[in-house]
């Protein structure tokens, strides 16, 4: 697990009308920092978002619908965790819950079931001096954005 990248597991209750969770609390630990904006993002089948990173700003997510592959790489020179990789997979059929991505820790999705709804709550309101881009194949992430599957 990557330092201050959190994952809160979200209760389900389920009755014969469908079902209610709650996302974030304002009480939250997790969520200490507050809320700047919330944001929807659609993406298609196949569609790759990567790397984003932000200098101070914190990010939530929650996927609605859909299935997507969350990579985080730890950027921050500072971190015991600096230069590793995580990898999360979000939405239909999988665990419910939100994902905290702190600043300086690179994130992208790719859709492998779509269409996704990627539900995110920033700290802040959107500001571009905030946003940092890292090229998708950037050869110090070394990460595969067109792999499959583990094949068992």
């Amino acid at each position: 697990m990557i330092k201050g990248v959190v994952l809160k597991d979200l209760v389900t209750h389920i009755d014969e009308r469908g079902f209610f969770q709650e996302i974030i609390r304002v009480t939250d630990d997790f969520f200490k920092e507050g809320f700047g904006q919330l944001s929807l993002s659609r993406m298609y089948q196949g569609v790759i978002k990567a790397w984003h990173i932000h200098k101070t700003q914190i990010d939530w997510w929650y996927v609605a619908g859909g299935v997507i592959r969350v990579a985080l790489y730890d950027n921050r020179q500072d971190s015991p965790t600096y230069k590793e990789k995580m990898e999360i997979l979000m939405g239909t059929n999988q665990p419910a819950r939100v994902l905290r991505i702190p600043p300086g820790v690179a994130h992208g999705c790719k859709c492998l079931s779509g269409p996704a709804d990627l539900f995110y709550v920033t700290s802040s309101v959107y500001n571009s001096a905030e946003e940092g881009r890292i090229v998708f194949d950037d050869k110090e992430i070394g990460y595969d954005w067109l792999k499959g599957p583990v094949i068992k």
